[in-house]
Order: C-alpha cells, then structure tokens, then sequence
C-alpha cells in the first residue's frame, strides 16, 4: 500500500505541472502558440486548467496520505526482502512529488499574483 500512495503521489504531482505550471511557463516565455496547439489536440486539460485548485488540492491530499503511509510503513517490519527495496524508494519518491507540487504551486498560484 505504502509503494501504491508513492507512485500515485509522484503521478497526481506530474498532473499539476502538466495542467498548470508548463502552459503558464510557456505563456509567460511569450510561446503562447505552443500552448494553444497544445490544446487544441488535448482539449480536456482545458478542465484541468480550469479546476486547478481541485487538482492541487487533490494531489496535496496524495502526498500527506504518502507520507502518513510511509510513517506507517517504518514502524513495521519486513519478513520479505523485497520490503527494504520499496522503503528505501519510497521516501525519495515522495521528495521528488512534493518538489515537483511545490513548482506547479508556485508557477500557477504565487507567479501570476507577482506579474
């Protein structure tokens, strides 16, 4: 469960930055065009564009439900070998996702607030 919340972390993260951060980087890079052509052959990020704070809120939820599964996880201990190999990814798999969250916060939340 603990390798489950992980990767599902690191790919709700990757979601923030493909419906969010990349477009406004690109915009703001004045490659406006990009991002239109972008869209026009995947319209549903349009939604995502739209339902930001749903897609951050939701991925914040995955990394602290990561995070408290990981806790969880160190307090047991492992009868297989197999064990040791998915804690010892874990953790920096859950830096790399809060990272990456904290990126598309900044370049969908905090940026546009400071232009």
């Amino acid at each position: 469960m603990n390798k489950f919340f992980g990767w599902l972390s690191l790919f709700t993260s990757f979601g923030t930055l493909i419906c969010c951060a990349i477009p406004s980087m690109l915009v703001l890079l004045g490659l406006g065009t990009v991002v239109a052509g972008f869209l026009g052959e995947f319209p549903q990020l349009i939604w995502l564009s739209e339902h930001k704070a749903w897609v951050f809120g939701f991925s914040l939820f995955m990394l602290i439900s990561a995070r408290v599964m990981q806790s969880l996880a160190l307090k047991k201990s492992c009868e297989e070998g197999y064990c040791e190999m998915t804690k010892s990814w874990a953790k920096p798999i859950w830096w790399v996702s809060l990272g990456i969250n904290l990126v598309g916060i900044f370049w969908a939340f905090v940026l546009p607030q400071l232009i």
